[in-house]
């Protein structure tokens, strides 16, 4: 059953504490890596018969399995699918960015260009669950930014192939190439290159603690969208809330992943004992109640305190990847939350729509660390690079506090490059 805890009267170590995953695959993980490195395609194709028990003859989804893929997929999720796509299209096209050059001082031109990466790498989970959505929001983004080539990996079954929801949603959004890995593995071919794989310089999704601590290890040889944990959701709600709605919006993230966390954060005492009760009988009726059980027991809590001002200040300081405003005035809260990932207001916005349908990206900041990171968008798939332009005449102006702000420094050629061009003139 789900913890009540009055906040003020329980320590805050308590009302904070997040569940940490107890396995360290560190090792497991480097080896596997090292393997890839070495083997390329040898050890993916090993790995996939040890984990996946899967024998494959190739390990890239040809255009034969995509299309028989498309045509068991049945119509109407194949125009969910397209819904979802325009919708995180319309979303995300206001986030790109443009190039600027700036030319208002004689002889000085300076600007900033945008420019894609050339390939980013998709990795796209395929064991307890399939995720189509995870395909879109992160494929999406990448295809507004420009990048050249998108590129997926995923799991095989142990027929060797791929789910084919997984496949209709590759192809709704455009992606270039899919392959049949998953794992440590996948995000080591994905960041050294095998004789299938190509090199990526961008890898974004989410996995399992395998697949996080591989990020971790190949980033800095690839740059990566942010080491993910256990979902999170975090309910601000009050006496007016329903707690059946709200009740199915904590299990909505329960499900997921035994380590998930659901949690409630009221001014109502009388609110927090009916969704308690109302816990206890929606989950009863869940698909995946072993996995919701552990969740809700392990890292649900519901906390209540004495306003929704209090409220609000806890909310900041777990830093939740999904939060839910479930108040009659969201927008007056909205500017006092500063630490979250995304942002579900008002009483008939359930996290699950912004998980498909709404149009902001579901790929999040976890583990507190939205406060400073933000959610998955098309920044995430572009770099900068900047110029400078300076004539003669210009740089004369200038020369002066460059060679006197070098030789503070101790760095005497960095004077001269700048000198050497001026003397005597």
């Amino acid at each position: 059953m789900i913890k009540i805890m009055k906040y003020g009267e329980i320590p805050n170590d308590e009302i904070f504490a997040r569940a940490e995953p107890k396995v360290n695959v560190e090792g497991i993980v480097s080896e596997i890596i090292e393997n890839v490195k070495a083997n390329g395609d040898k050890a993916l194709f090993g790995y996939c018969e040890k984990f996946d028990n899967a024998k494959l003859d190739s390990l890239t989804v040809s255009p034969e399995e995509t299309e028989q893929a498309l045509s068991s997929v049945d119509a109407d999720f194949i125009r969910i699918l397209k819904r979802s796509a325009d919708n995180i299209r319309h979303f995300h096209e206001k986030q790109k960015r443009n190039s600027f050059i700036i030319n208002d001082r004689d002889g000085v031109v300076m600007g900033q260009k945008i420019i894609p990466v050339d390939r980013a790498g998709l990795y796209v989970p395929g064991g307890t669950a399939a995720y189509p959505s995870t395909v879109l929001m992160d494929s999406i983004p990448a295809k507004i930014a420009g990048v050249k080539e998108v590129v997926i990996t995923t799991p095989p079954n142990r027929d060797g192939k791929i789910n084919p929801f997984i496949l209709a949603a590759a192809s709704v959004a455009g992606v270039d190439k899919i392959f049949k890995v998953g794992g440590a593995q996948a995000i080591a071919a994905l960041a050294y290159g095998t004789e299938s794989i190509p090199k990526v310089d961008k890898i974004v999704g989410p996995g399992n603690a395998f697949v996080a601590e591989a990020k971790k290890q190949v980033f800095g040889k690839v740059s990566i969208d942010m080491i993910a944990g256990p979902s999170e959701i975090l309910i601000v709600a009050d006496k007016k809330s329903n707690p059946c709605h709200v009740a199915a919006d904590l299990l909505s993230q329960a499900e997921h992943d035994k380590l998930a966390s659901a949690v409630l954060v009221t001014d109502s005492h009388e609110l927090a004992e009916k969704v308690s009760i109302e816990l206890e009988k929606q989950i009863t009726e869940l698909d995946r109640y072993e996995i919701a059980r552990a969740s809700i027991d392990s890292n649900g809590k519901i906390i209540v305190c004495d306003s929704l001002d209090t409220a609000i200040e806890i909310t900041n300081e777990i830093a939740p990847e999904h939060l839910e405003l479930c108040l009659d005035n969201p927008f007056d809260y909205l500017d006092a939350i500063r630490h979250a990932g995304s942002v579900f207001m008002g009483r008939y916005c359930p996290e699950a729509l912004g998980d498909y349908m709404a149009g902001p990206n579901h790929t999040l900041p976890t583990g507190g660390t939205a406060k400073f990171s933000s959610p998955l968008s098309v920044d995430d798939f572009i770099k900068k690079t900047q110029y400078t332009y300076f004539t003669e005449k210009a740089l004369s102006k200038l020369c002066g506090d460059v060679a006197a702000f070098a030789e503070k420094e101790g760095l005497t050629a960095h004077a001269k490059s700048a000198t050497v061009r001026t003397k005597g003139k």
